[in-house]
């Protein structure tokens, strides 16, 4: 039987290059140290049979060394598990679909009629600048050579047309 004493003596002679086999593995000397010390945890209440104490101190601690690196490989998996866990989302279709209320519904078409009346309204250039502009995603020089007018009248016209759009909308919620 190697006993408790031996188990000791194996530990704290080899504890330092312990530590450093197991920082090898972990990167952190930190982490090495608590991993060392559970392996003593594990080590030390063992028992087992030797014909004579130099062979079962050898055994001894060869038996720590695959604690530590059972140990130290354990945490790594870990890490990287939960890693893998923080990182990923959640699938597309695991996620709630915002539905649109009712009243939401009427809200924004009682808007888009609002709109289109304001848009009526308007003088056909300046109307056709701001489509061109806001729903067709022209440039300011793309309106003027269609309208052939200058960008500078091009950028008067759109602005005009969202300055009415907006102060009527803003007169209507109020």
């Amino acid at each position: 039987m190697v006993d408790m004493e031996t188990r000791h003596q194996v530990y704290f002679a080899n504890r330092t290059a312990l530590v450093a086999y197991a920082t090898r593995i972990v990167g952190s000397r930190e982490t090495a140290e608590d991993i060392v010390q559970e392996a003593f945890l594990r080590f030390a209440p063992a028992s087992a049979n030797s014909a004579s104490s130099e062979r079962s101190t050898g055994l001894s601690l060869a038996y720590l060394y695959r604690i530590v690196r059972n140990l130290s490989l354990d945490l790594i998996k870990r890490r990287k598990i939960e890693a893998r866990e923080e990182q990923s989302e959640p699938p597309y279709w695991s996620m709630p679909i915002e539905v649109p209320s009712p009243e939401d519904i009427v809200v924004v078409t009682d808007e888009i009629r609002r709109v289109t009346g304001i848009l009526a309204d308007l003088p056909t250039e300046i109307r056709v600048a701001l489509e061109m502009h806001r729903f067709g995603g022209y440039t300011l020089e793309e309106i003027a050579v269609h309208l052939d007018i200058s960008v500078a009248t091009a950028h008067r016209h759109v602005r005009t047309a969202m300055m009415r759009v907006a102060t009527v909308l803003a007169s209507d919620a109020s």
